[in-house]
């Protein structure tokens, strides 16, 4: 995919090579917060939690006294009542427990981002131009906390479970983090990459992230619906291939947020169109060259949106397990990296 010249670049005058690897780290914790967020969800546990102590909060409950305190708080929302009455104390500390790991590791990410930007501050790695941008990921990863409260605060009151817009917001923002530092990472690789790029590599390129974040988003709708609960079956849905009851919600446009019949559909019709979209994506590029220098992320973009969407149906089928769904979460977010590679590497092209 690189072409650096012989002694173009070594790693003694490229000072960027710890600020790329930070960069890719904190992509990897990204992607490992998502996954125990998505089990946290599957778990339930979302909501065992029910005050936000972004200091304190770091220090789980310590004894009995503690833990009756966590305990009784839980009892005093919906989800509990209604769907939970029959958990013990030992029932409530396992999904605590899950919502705890979260929380932990999304503060341990503003460290992990915060110590070595300072670090590299002092060490002059990060220029003006680039300093500020990195600052705004900071910035951005503190509002996905935010994030992240409002959509458990939604859980608290009148709902059994968080509101599946909430959701969606915290999701997609954490998709847009990951991009940002996959992007920012592979724009600081030094050299130059081989292939011939036209305005419509870059557009077409773009606009399939634009697709995966969509789709990532629509995911968050199944999810905050538990629409993967219902119509297991494939290819068809509800014994059709576009079943009854799509738009049985007044007014129309409710159903493709609350419908959770028109959510898996829409979730399962945008999967289709992708793997459309990426094999004439393939298509074209074979015509007109193969798949050289930097096109050569194309192929690896079609294996992964095929183990995605294989990955998709055998998690419905199997019933939605925790493993399989996380699983199917993770490579969605591993799809959306190697696109924005992929148009981060056009830029680079010489």
């Amino acid at each position: 995919m690189q072409d650096a010249a012989p002694g173009q670049v070594s790693f003694a005058s490229d000072r960027l090579r710890p600020v790329r690897i930070w960069l890719y780290c904190l992509a990897a914790f990204v992607l490992l917060i998502v996954v125990v967020g998505g089990i946290t969800r599957l778990t339930e546990s979302g909501l065992s939690i029910t005050s936000w102590k972004p200091i304190s909060g770091v220090i789980p409950p310590l004894n009995d006294a503690e833990w009756q305190a966590e305990f009784e708080a839980y009892q005093q929302i919906p989800q509990y009542s209604v769907l939970n009455s029959w958990m013990e104390l030992d029932d409530f500390k396992y999904i605590f427990f899950w919502e705890w790991f979260h929380r932990l590791l999304a503060r341990a990410l503003g460290l992990v981002f915060l110590v070595p930007f300072v670090v590299f501050l002092a060490q002059k790695r990060l220029s003006r131009d680039l300093a500020w941008p990195l600052f705004g990921l900071f910035v951005l990863g503190g509002f996905q906390g935010a994030l992240g409260w409002w959509m458990v605060s939604s859980g608290l009151t009148e709902l059994t479970s968080v509101s599946q817009y909430r959701l969606a917001a915290h999701l997609t923002a954490a998709s847009f983090l990951f991009i940002a530092l996959i992007y920012v990472a592979r724009s600081l690789t030094p050299g130059r990459v081989l292939g011939h790029v036209t305005p419509f590599h870059r557009f077409s390129t773009w606009l399939l992230l634009i697709g995966v974040v969509m789709q990532i988003g629509a995911g968050a709708f199944v999810a905050g619906l538990d629409a993967g609960m219902g119509y297991q079956t494939w290819p068809l849905m509800d014994g059709a291939i576009i079943p009854n009851g799509l738009f049985i919600m007044d007014p129309a446009w409710r159903n493709l947020f609350e419908n959770a019949l028109t959510v898996q559909f829409i979730h399962r019709g945008t999967a289709y169109l992708l793997v459309a979209y990426v094999a004439w994506m393939i298509w074209r590029r074979h015509k007109d060259g193969g798949f050289g220098g930097v096109h050569g992320w194309l192929p690896r973009i079609g294996i992964i949106v095929l183990l995605q969407v294989c990955l998709g149906i055998a998690t419905l089928l199997a019933g939605v397990p925790i493993s399989l769904a996380v699983g199917h979460q993770a490579l969605a977010f591993m799809l959306a990296g190697l696109v924005i590679a992929y148009a981060a590497d056009m830029r680079r092209v010489r």
